[in-house]
């Protein structure tokens, strides 16, 4: 992909006529991703690497990217040419005619999704603006550009799990839209499984929420007005003289609330996890090499 993406994406930047750097954030591959990257670079000063010691996923290499983004605007785009470099140029002058600090790539066609994927992705989107109560455009990932502004913002919010397609929209910033078509992948397959994606649904209702809480409560209430029921249904027959097997009912009441406890329990794991991880301290992300700061030595000395 690597070579196909620097094709496609040079030629746009270096028709904006300003002066610019395309930081790459490589998260831990485990393939050929750094010789390729070093060989763009040979023929593409403007091309930085930045390559982390593990893979540490997809929003932490997005704060990795955004922690060392020098740009007036940034332009966060993934390499899979699924959201194409030529709308770059419409959201850069979008933001400086209007004067907006954030451009969110809104895709109108996602026709080379799978059905599944578009139905998915619909319903977390509706699920996150009821839940979350966030303004977060339909169809809009984590393809957007972002002016100095909001960049320094998110750098200074202490987010340990970021979900940025939240986060940005949370900041409450001046913000615009660029419709385009979602095209299929140029090459490879994807490395974001279903497990991903419902870890970051979890993520964004639990990071942005205190509703799935609420939900825990809702359902012990729910719960204990269904158990009410149940027993005075098993009182009547009683008193009617049918003769009922006791165990049926105690074997209904004890799977449906075992059940319902290990689901309020699995909720409030979530959060505890979250705070857990926050004490923790430790950083989203490690860095192990960066070119621009390994070469900044060589620079000074030939000055």
């Amino acid at each position: 992909m690597l070579p196909l993406f620097a094709e496609r994406i040079r030629p746009v930047l270096d028709a904006l006529g300003v002066s610019y750097e395309v930081l790459t954030v490589d998260d831990g591959s485990r393939d050929a991703t750094p010789v390729v990257l070093d060989l763009i670079r040979r023929g593409w000063p403007e091309l930085r690497v930045v390559r982390l010691r593990r893979n540490s996923g997809h929003q932490n290499a997005l704060t990795a990217g955004l922690h060392r983004a020098r740009g007036a605007y940034v332009v966060s785009i993934d390499v899979d040419l699924q959201d194409p470099p030529e709308v770059i140029a419409e959201m850069l002058r979008l933001a400086e005619t209007q004067g907006l600090d954030v451009v969110h790539g809104v895709r109108t066609d996602r026709s080379t999704d799978t059905p599944f994927k578009r139905w998915t992705a619909g319903l977390y989107y509706r699920v996150v603006r009821r839940v979350a109560g966030s303004p977060v455009p339909s169809n809009a990932g984590d393809f957007r550009l972002l002016s100095r502004t909001a960049v320094d913002a998110l750098v200074d919010l202490p987010e340990h799990l970021p979900v940025y397609r939240l986060l940005v929209p949370w900041l409450g910033l001046p913000s615009g839209e660029v419709t385009y078509a979602r095209a299929r992948r140029a090459a490879g397959r994807s490395k974001y499984p279903l497990a991903k994606m419902v870890r970051l649904a979890i993520d964004s209702l639990t990071g942005f929420s205190a509703a799935p809480l609420r939900l825990a409560t809702w359902l012990g209430c729910a719960g204990i007005v269904l158990c009410g029921l149940l027993a005075a249904v098993v009182v009547g027959l009683h008193l009617w003289g049918n003769v009922v097997p006791g165990w049926a009912s105690i074997i209904v009441a004890m799977v449906f609330l075992g059940a319902l406890q290990l689901l309020c329990l699995g909720l409030l794991g979530e959060y505890v996890a979250r705070i857990f991880t926050t004490l923790q301290g430790r950083p989203s992300y490690v860095v192990a090499a960066d070119s621009f700061l390994d070469e900044r030595p060589y620079a000074a000395s030939r000055r």
